[in-house]
């Protein structure tokens, strides 16, 4: 048996090994953007090329950029805690006493969150508008949407009642809602976005697409 031949094969296998593993390494993940404060659209519809999309549009940046949500984590600091109103129509927001919410109206060291559905052309979807759907939430507690007028809330979206919600929106629309979280703690939230097209009445979608909100204690 010729020993040097058997040595000088071990070692080039040991050498190809070697350069094959390196040349597999997997990528690093890129750490997500993280938003606390200033205007986004957190859900900002667009329909374009026979697609309808949905991404985050960040405002806190200048000039502003389309994310996807899945790229970015939402803040809820602290300072976004309150104590929920009495009376039977918060009861929405928990049993706990107290809530996190972002507010409808833009509030200094808060995120400010809307939507956005002004880049649907006219005349394309039925009736002009878009539906939104929550379809699924994880995380330690309640999660919901909604509008405050007169001091009274009108809730829009409602984890705690019963999952999948839906609300029609116009197009042309720019809103702003209140963001509540009955606990702190890390929210998954997943929303699809449809319609249907005036030519023909197919059902367009955007697929499910999923939000992260880190509530802080």
């Amino acid at each position: 048996m010729n020993t040097m031949r058997t040595r000088n094969r071990f070692l080039t296998g040991l050498t190809l090994t070697a350069t094959l593993l390196a040349g597999t390494a997997v990528p690093a993940v890129a750490a997500p953007i993280v938003l606390a404060s200033g205007h986004v659209d957190v859900i900002d519809v667009d329909y374009a090329g026979g697609a309808l999309t949905v991404n985050l549009l960040d405002d806190t940046v200048s000039p502003s950029v389309e994310r996807n949500p899945a790229d970015v984590v939402l803040r809820v600091p602290h300072t976004a805690k309150l104590t929920v109103p009495s009376g039977s129509a918060w009861t929405f927001l928990g049993a706990g006493g107290h809530a996190w919410v972002l507010p409808q109206a833009s509030t200094a060291g808060l995120l400010w969150g809307g939507w956005n559905t002004t880049e649907v052309p006219s005349g394309v979807l039925q009736n002009n508008r878009v539906t939104f759907k929550l379809t699924n939430v994880t995380g330690p507690a309640g999660f919901s949407v909604y509008t405050v007028s007169g001091g009274t809330p009108t809730v829009l979206f409602d984890s705690g009642n019963g999952l999948p919600d839906s609300l029609n929106v116009n197009r042309n629309t720019h809103a702003h809602v209140n963001w509540g979280f009955d606990a702190a703690g890390t929210y998954t939230v997943t929303f699809e976005v449809t319609a249907k097209l005036a030519s023909n009445g197919t059902t367009v979608t955007s697929g499910a697409k999923t939000w992260t909100f880190d509530v802080l204690p």
